[in-house]
Protein backbone atom coordinates (compact mmCIF):
# COMPACT_ATOMS: atom_id res chain seq x y z
CA UNK A 1 0.00 0.00 0.00
CA UNK A 2 1.21 3.44 -1.10
CA UNK A 3 1.87 6.06 2.17
CA UNK A 4 2.02 9.73 2.05
CA UNK A 5 4.65 11.86 4.00
CA UNK A 6 3.41 13.72 6.92
CA UNK A 7 4.56 16.43 8.78
CA UNK A 8 3.39 18.45 12.14
CA UNK A 9 4.78 21.69 12.80
CA UNK A 10 4.03 24.06 16.02
CA UNK A 11 5.21 27.15 16.31
CA UNK A 12 7.84 25.19 19.05
CA UNK A 13 8.96 22.25 17.06
CA UNK A 14 8.93 19.53 14.67
CA UNK A 15 5.64 17.36 16.40
CA UNK A 16 5.66 14.30 13.82
CA UNK A 17 7.36 13.62 10.54
CA UNK A 18 6.96 10.33 9.03
CA UNK A 19 4.92 8.04 6.40
CA UNK A 20 0.95 7.58 6.69
CA UNK A 21 -1.45 5.40 5.21
CA UNK A 22 -4.74 8.02 6.46
CA UNK A 23 -4.64 11.72 8.26
CA UNK A 24 -8.06 12.45 9.51
CA UNK A 25 -8.30 16.05 10.40
CA UNK A 26 -11.17 18.58 11.58
CA UNK A 27 -11.15 21.51 8.78
CA UNK A 28 -13.77 24.35 8.90
CA UNK A 29 -16.46 22.54 7.19
CA UNK A 30 -15.80 19.53 8.87
CA UNK A 31 -13.82 15.87 8.95
CA UNK A 32 -11.44 15.47 6.30
CA UNK A 33 -9.58 12.20 5.56
CA UNK A 34 -6.39 12.55 3.54
CA UNK A 35 -4.95 9.27 1.86
CA UNK A 36 -1.87 9.18 -0.63
CA UNK A 37 -2.55 10.59 -3.68
CA UNK A 38 -5.46 13.30 -2.64
CA UNK A 39 -5.99 16.01 -4.63
CA UNK A 40 -4.23 19.28 -4.00
CA UNK A 41 -5.72 21.25 -0.98
CA UNK A 42 -4.82 24.32 1.33
CA UNK A 43 -7.52 24.38 4.47
CA UNK A 44 -7.64 26.02 8.00
CA UNK A 45 -8.23 23.69 10.70
CA UNK A 46 -10.07 23.98 13.84
CA UNK A 47 -8.94 23.12 17.03
CA UNK A 48 -9.16 19.33 17.62
CA UNK A 49 -7.28 16.26 16.87
CA UNK A 50 -5.36 14.73 14.08
CA UNK A 51 -5.21 10.97 13.74
CA UNK A 52 -2.37 9.62 11.89
CA UNK A 53 -2.45 5.67 10.41
CA UNK A 54 1.22 5.31 10.35
CA UNK A 55 2.20 3.23 7.97
CA UNK A 56 2.88 -0.04 10.35
CA UNK A 57 -0.67 0.71 11.35
CA UNK A 58 -0.45 1.92 14.57
CA UNK A 59 -2.18 5.07 15.16
CA UNK A 60 -1.27 8.50 16.05
CA UNK A 61 -3.39 11.05 18.26
CA UNK A 62 -2.45 14.32 18.21
CA UNK A 63 -3.65 17.59 19.41
CA UNK A 64 -3.80 20.99 17.55
CA UNK A 65 -5.27 24.51 18.25
CA UNK A 66 -5.86 24.78 14.91
CA UNK A 67 -3.81 26.03 11.89
CA UNK A 68 -3.49 25.24 8.57
CA UNK A 69 -3.54 22.34 6.71
CA UNK A 70 -1.36 21.57 2.69
CA UNK A 71 -2.02 18.55 0.88
CA UNK A 72 -0.28 17.70 -2.05
CA UNK A 73 -0.25 14.16 -3.83
CA UNK A 74 2.44 12.69 -1.67
CA UNK A 75 2.82 15.10 1.45
CA UNK A 76 0.34 16.82 4.03
CA UNK A 77 2.27 19.62 5.96
CA UNK A 78 0.35 20.83 9.25
CA UNK A 79 1.40 24.04 10.29
CA UNK A 80 -0.39 25.65 13.84
CA UNK A 81 1.05 27.33 16.92
CA UNK A 82 0.23 24.83 19.33
CA UNK A 83 0.74 20.95 18.41
CA UNK A 84 0.60 18.25 21.30
CA UNK A 85 0.52 14.00 21.30
CA UNK A 86 -2.83 13.27 23.10
CA UNK A 87 -0.87 10.87 25.65
CA UNK A 88 0.93 14.09 26.52
CA UNK A 89 -2.03 16.20 27.51
CA UNK A 90 -3.02 17.18 30.97
CA UNK A 91 -6.46 16.16 31.74
CA UNK A 92 -6.75 18.33 34.68
CA UNK A 93 -5.23 21.21 32.81
CA UNK A 94 -7.32 21.19 30.04
CA UNK A 95 -10.56 20.86 32.69
CA UNK A 96 -9.66 23.93 34.16
CA UNK A 97 -8.88 25.62 31.73
CA UNK A 98 -12.50 24.36 30.71
CA UNK A 99 -14.01 25.76 33.68
CA UNK A 100 -12.54 29.36 33.28
CA UNK A 101 -13.34 29.89 29.73
CA UNK A 102 -17.23 28.97 31.33
CA UNK A 103 -17.11 31.21 33.96
CA UNK A 104 -15.49 34.02 32.10
CA UNK A 105 -18.07 34.08 29.37
CA UNK A 106 -20.57 34.39 31.84
CA UNK A 107 -19.00 37.68 33.84
CA UNK A 108 -17.91 39.38 31.29
CA UNK A 109 -19.80 42.13 29.15
CA UNK A 110 -16.96 42.95 26.54
CA UNK A 111 -17.20 41.68 23.36
CA UNK A 112 -13.77 40.71 22.69
CA UNK A 113 -13.46 39.34 26.30
CA UNK A 114 -16.40 36.99 25.76
CA UNK A 115 -14.77 36.59 22.12
CA UNK A 116 -11.63 35.00 23.71
CA UNK A 117 -13.80 33.41 26.65
CA UNK A 118 -15.00 31.11 23.75
CA UNK A 119 -11.89 30.25 21.79
CA UNK A 120 -10.30 28.89 24.71
CA UNK A 121 -13.45 27.05 25.63
CA UNK A 122 -13.14 25.34 22.18
CA UNK A 123 -9.46 24.66 22.54
CA UNK A 124 -10.11 23.06 26.24
CA UNK A 125 -13.39 21.00 24.79
CA UNK A 126 -10.81 19.73 22.01
CA UNK A 127 -8.21 18.89 24.17
CA UNK A 128 -10.75 16.70 26.54
CA UNK A 129 -12.02 15.20 23.44
CA UNK A 130 -9.08 14.16 21.99
CA UNK A 131 -8.01 12.77 25.90
CA UNK A 132 -11.61 10.68 25.37
CA UNK A 133 -10.77 9.40 21.69
CA UNK A 134 -7.49 8.15 22.68
CA UNK A 135 -9.01 6.17 25.98
CA UNK A 136 -11.16 4.87 23.66
CA UNK A 137 -8.99 3.71 20.95
CA UNK A 138 -6.56 2.48 23.65
CA UNK A 139 -9.22 0.43 25.52
CA UNK A 140 -9.78 -1.64 22.09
Amino acid sequence: MSTIRVEVVSAEAEIFKGEAKLVVVTGEMGELGIAPRHAPLITRLKPGQVRVIQANDEELFLYVSGGIMEVQPTVVTILTDTAVRAADLDEVAAKQAKEAAEKAILNRTDVVEVAKAQAELAQAIAQLQALERLRKTLKH
